[in-house]
């Protein structure tokens, strides 16, 4: 990995996805723009504030797609992350582990 670049590998699959209330909803449905959640699998050297393992929110449409040994990942600049959720974030007593 190079300068400011994290290499993500999203949750969910593409395709069709269930709601919380058990509806189908097909891949073909027109829905808003809704950002998805990622963990983080490597990071360049001038990355600060993720570390491989940290689950991120990014926005799926600003996205480049890359294939290694047959699994794809998600390859983008650390700015484009929208926020970070890690488990060394919840260390005090009024953190959430969300770093925004």
């Amino acid at each position: 990995m190079l300068h400011d670049r994290v290499l993500v590998r999203t949750d969910i699959p593409e395709g069709e996805r269930r709601s919380t209330g058990g509806i189908v909803i097909p891949a073909t449905a027109a829905v808003g723009r809704r950002l998805a959640w990622a963990e983080v699998v490597a990071v360049g050297q001038s990355v600060r504030t993720v570390e491989p393992g940290d689950r991120v929110l990014y926005d799926p449409e600003d996205r480049a797609e890359v294939e290694v040994r047959g699994v794809a990942y998600v390859l983008m600049r650390e700015r484009d992350l929208h926020a970070v959720a890690a488990e060394r974030l919840e260390g005090s007593e009024d953190s959430t582990g969300l770093y925004l």
